[in-house]
């Protein structure tokens, strides 16, 4: 009979495994990686399950929570396997880039026959009680796109030729998101472009053209293809009062939520806008003021805190990365994020239009918390092999 080893002694077969090759790399490896990203991040996923806890006392069921949390685990364990990935792969193989490319079209064109309509929009797959939105997979897809095409053609920038090929690329995803539709998702590919474009070099007269004729677009667009809905939100943007109780409704509740909240807030599962119902889309497009009624001004301030903690991590593996792809790919996930943050914090305090985006890491949505850990993946990478 073979005695057991001493407690605290580790056996042979325990040395070998802890001094193989492959368990130094892989240590080394979660060394190499921004925690402070990594803590951040879960610290802005938490404050999101609480609120999303929080609202669903009120409506009796926690299936949002218990979503978000199997969503976290996936997401989590995504980002650890793609930071092993070597981002040169991306860089060294065009052809990848495009068959994913490709592919997302595919995914956002079969939309239109698979997938069910809700509200009159037919945005997501459905899956034994999940959905998928492969438009937040497109996003990523397009910022390495993107970033690809303009660090092989940064000296060319002022070629305005190049200005339109790159455009031809956001147009063909935006086109077959906006025919869904999603203007959301179509403002933010757009920004997505311009900013990559003006962190690429552009010229200030070839900005000013885009400019021109982005305001041409839209202006012929609310003649030809905005439905009434969409304008109807833009109208009641501007002027809310025109329809307290209809468009302009959510807006209001979202600002009384957010002035109710104070200094340290109502308390979770305390804040009369959220708990009563009269905060639309709580756990999703509205969460911030959801937050900001039962956190407080307290609860506010660290949810900028950890964004800009987030921000500023991510602008120093932009800057440490030695050629433009990596750059460029850092800097188009930070502006990824800061887009959607904007935007929804404008919809929050009533600045912008209500366009259906989450709050990034907050909200509650598998798809967004995932492809938001499948970019912090690739830019793990970027950080652990400089």
């Amino acid at each position: 009979m073979t005695p057991f080893p001493p407690a605290g002694v580790k056996t042979l077969a325990e040395e070998e495994i802890f001094t193989s090759p492959i368990m130094k790399s892989f240590f080394i490896h979660l060394r190499r990686l921004d925690w402070l990203i990594i803590t951040s991040v879960f610290l802005l996923v938490g404050v999101g399950l609480c609120s999303i806890y929080s609202s669903s006392l009120g409506r009796g069921g926690d299936l949002n929570f218990r979503k978000q949390l199997v969503f976290l685990g996936v997401g989590f364990f995504l980002m650890l396997i793609i930071s092993f990935f070597d981002w040169r792969n991306w860089q060294e193989n065009p052809y990848l880039i495009l068959i994913l490319y490709f592919l997302s079209l595919i995914s956002l064109a079969g939309l239109f026959f698979f997938a069910p309509e809700i509200r009159g929009v037919k945005s997501w797959y459905r899956f034994n009680g999940f959905s998928l939105d492969p438009v937040e997979f497109a996003k990523i897809i397009l910022v390495v796109l993107l970033a690809k095409y303009f660090s092989m053609r940064h000296i060319e920038m002022y070629r305005i030729h190049h200005l339109f090929l790159s455009g031809f690329y956001v147009f063909l995803p935006a086109v077959l998101i906006f025919l869904q539709p999603n203007m959301g998702s179509v403002l933010v590919l757009l920004s997505l472009w311009l900013g990559i474009l003006f962190v690429s070099g552009i010229k200030i007269k070839h900005f000013l053209i885009l400019c021109l004729i982005g305001a041409a677009v839209f202006a012929w667009g609310w003649h030809s293809f905005l439905k009434d809905y969409q304008k109807s939100r833009v109208i009641n943007f501007i002027f809310p009062q025109q329809e307290p109780l209809g468009a302009g409704w959510s807006q209001m509740q979202a600002k009384i939520a957010i002035g109710a909240g104070g200094l340290f807030g109502q308390g979770l599962g305390r804040g009369s806008q959220t708990q009563l119902r009269f905060l639309p889309e709580p756990h999703t497009d509205f969460i911030f003021a959801a937050i900001a009624e039962e956190m407080g001004l307290i609860g506010v301030v660290g949810l900028f805190t950890l964004f800009a903690m987030l921000f500023w991590r991510i602008v120093k593996i932009s800057l440490k990365a030695q050629t433009n792809f990596p750059r460029l790919l850092a800097l188009g996930f930070g502006l990824h994020l800061a887009i959607e943050l904007f935007i929804n914090l404008g919809m929050n305090l009533g600045i912008l239009p209500i366009i259906g985006l989450p709050l990034p890491f907050v909200s509650y949505g598998g798809s967004s918390l995932i492809t938001g850990f499948i970019s912090l993946g690739i830019l793990q990478s970027i950080k652990a092999n400089p």
